[in-house]
């Protein structure tokens, strides 16, 4: 399996690398003079990829072998030979996307950090479960709770498993305290993200080490950006709407047209 991601990231790479490195890359004018080895590969291109148009073809700055690496959650490639890290996306020559199930993997394998006890439930219990990773002051995450407010209304409700992610805006964590602290949290966190925290915010000890523990959590998966969710084991990183709504179409299959 290595081997084979291996092939797929250089032959990936290749093509990936034309777009950002054109210019060290063209060719002299006239017919490109390339080794036998390009010229195997070109053809292995073409014939494993047959639906794609290439318009160009040209040797690589990315040298030797590629590992796999992760950091906040992301799936990256490393090439030691030539030094270069590459934030790529490989497919096989079947279409399957090797990075997104690599990352999705990683990501099931992390959910033991994640505690129930200490996140704040959203949404009705029984309905699809969404473990998101999200931030008051984050304006995609404020965008995504009225979304997930637009679905409710359409019958689509979601149960959302949250956690706060308090280290990259300052007054992050206060915020989280102050709707873990709430009589009633689940109002008071869609009062927050709608811009609308009170004044002065509300302490106490057990919202205090429930952010604590959930920046621990957050750590402990590598999750950098907000929002980010997992979705029966799929990360999905930012707010990629088209991607949910894939996902809530199989939790929620559309009722056929009546005949």
């Amino acid at each position: 399996m290595m081997k084979s991601l291996l092939d797929s990231a250089c032959l990936i790479g290749v093509v990936a690398m034309l777009a950002t490195a054109a210019p060290a890359l063209s060719q002299p004018s006239g017919e490109p003079d390339l080794s036998a080895l390009a010229k195997s590969a070109e053809a292995q291109l073409h014939q494993s990829f047959a639906n794609l148009a290439f318009e160009d073809f040209a040797p690589s700055p990315v040298h030797g072998p590629l590992f796999q690496a992760s950091a906040g959650g992301r799936i990256l490639y490393y090439a030691p030979e030539s030094d270069h890290l590459l934030f790529a996306t490989i497919y096989d020559k079947n279409g399957v996307n090797l990075t997104a199930l690599s990352q999705d993997a990683a990501a099931r394998s992390k959910l033991k950090y994640l505690d129930p006890k200490d996140a704040l439930m959203v949404g009705p219990p029984g309905a699809p479960l969404v473990i998101e990773f999200t931030d008051p002051d984050c304006p995609y995450c404020r965008a995504l709770d009225r979304f997930w407010a637009a679905k409710a209304a359409e019958g689509k409700a979601v149960r959302r498993q949250i956690y706060f992610v308090s280290g990259i805006h300052p007054e992050a964590a206060s915020k989280a305290e102050h709707i873990l602290c709430a009589k009633e949290p689940e109002a008071t966190f869609h009062a927050t993200y709608a811009g609308e925290p009170a004044k002065p915010l509300s302490k106490c000890a057990d919202g205090a080490a429930r952010v604590q523990a959930h920046a621990q959590a957050v750590k402990s998966i590598g999750i950098s950006g907000t929002p980010t969710l997992i979705l029966d084991g799929q990360l999905i990183s930012g707010f990629s709407q088209a991607e949910i709504e894939a996902w809530l179409a199989k939790q929620r299959p559309q009722a056929k047209p009546p005949n």
